[in-house]
């Protein structure tokens, strides 16, 4: 799972933009326990979701015509120039350049080679998130894709990631971890879109910890969330579902299975 080192290559932040933040933020306080901290005009209003005084995600409140609801993934690089060459070299492009955010840090959003954005974050006063794997966090994320092979060579050449193949129902599960970590540190999976025959565009998806994921979906329905795959549980791995947000922001909720079980 996720973890706090925040290494090159490895997811260090994620948020989500909407037109009308108000009209989620009750959404995701029902849900996960977050409390939306309003941004400051110094950081164009860019607010932040806050688990008992953490930050557990970012938020930005953007027009449908700048851009669809999203949750967007944010990898760690040394040098955000060069990553966005690299991308490009790689097939990917640049949906914006370079951007200094105060002290901070630097950023750049980009798109694979199968157009699905992410961004990239240059750590300067800013490490990541605060809170990981633990209920109302982060703690998986999972890359839709029309051709694994591609994203894999992709995201290898641009971050040098590390792949291990797992037994999957019906074949294997591609799973990543950063170019200087190990099998321990996989943060994330690789699948098909065709696997998911309602997924009409290749996306990244992150999945957030719940204590319980059958009562996380009745609170998402209740406060007025899309419920996009029912729960189902996976041996040594737990029992998640795909939800969307009011506003259509796609993400999944995943009660991880415990310790030990099914090793």
């Amino acid at each position: 799972m996720l973890n706090n080192r925040f290494v090159t290559g490895a997811p260090v932040w994620v948020d989500m933009c909407a037109p009308d933040l108000s009209s989620v933020s009750g959404f995701y306080r029902e849900l996960f326990g977050w409390e939306l901290q309003q941004g400051a005009a110094d950081v164009g209003g860019y607010s932040q979701y806050q688990l008992a005084g953490r930050t557990a995600a970012g938020a930005m409140a953007m027009s449908a015509d700048e851009a669809p609801p999203a949750w967007t993934l944010y990898f760690r690089t040394p040098e955000v120039d060069a990553t966005a060459k690299a991308v490009e070299q790689a097939g990917g492009r640049t949906l914006f350049g370079a951007v200094d955010i105060l002290d901070l840090g630097r950023m750049a959003g980009l798109a694979d080679a199968a157009g699905v954005p992410f961004s990239v974050w240059q750590q300067g006063q800013l490490k990541g998130l605060d809170v990981l794997n633990e209920p109302g966090s982060l703690i998986w994320t999972e890359l839709y894709t029309p051709d694994v092979a591609a994203a894999t060579a992709f995201y290898g050449s641009v971050f040098g990631w590390g792949t291990t193949e797992a037994p999957f129902p019906g074949g294997s599960y591609t799973m990543v971890h950063p170019a200087d970590g190990t099998p321990d540190d996989m943060f994330g999976g690789i699948v098909p879109l065709d696997s998911d025959p309602a997924e009409e565009a290749a996306y990244w998806l992150p999945y957030f910890q719940v204590d319980d994921c059958d009562a996380a979906v009745a609170k998402a329905r209740q406060a007025g969330g899309e419920v996009r795959m029912e729960p189902v549980s996976m041996e040594g791995v737990g029992r998640f579902a795909k939800l969307a947000d009011p506003a259509g922001a796609r993400f999944a909720v995943l009660q991880p299975s415990p310790p030990g079980e099914g090793q």
